[in-house]
Formats: C-alpha cells, sequence, structure tokens
C-alpha cells in the first residue's frame, strides 16, 4: 500500500494517508487528523503518469 504526506490546515503536523489506485482518482474523503482529531477533507488526485497525489482542506475551505 502507498502512501503520501499530508498536512493538517488546523494544527499544520503533518502525517501520512493510505492512497487510493488511479482508478478511484479524483476523490475527496472525509478524514479527522491523526494528531489533533480535527476533521478536513482530503484530496486525491492522478496526474498523466498515474502517480497519486493528495492534499488536506479544512471543512470550511
Amino acid at each position: 500500500m502507498s502512501t503520501y504526506p499530508v498536512t493538517c490546515p488546523t494544527c499544520f503536523e503533518e502525517f501520512e494517508v493510505a492512497l487510493p489506485s488511479p482508478e478511484e482518482t479524483p476523490c475527496e474523503v472525509d478524514y479527522d487528523c491523526e494528531v489533533c482529531c480535527r476533521p478536513m477533507w482530503i484530496a486525491f488526485e492522478c496526474d498523466d503518469d498515474a502517480e497519486v497525489t493528495a492534499w488536506a482542506r479544512g471543512l470550511g475551505d
């Protein structure tokens, strides 16, 4: 399983999330920070080389 680092938009701590397969992207998932437990959205996108990346945003963003 591949992982990708994301930064929490609330506490700004970095943690790793599991990546979905390229076929399942683009998508967003509701996720709780593994450090401060605040809710966020994590967006997964796939580029032309089938590499999946992730980034986090707050619920109000």
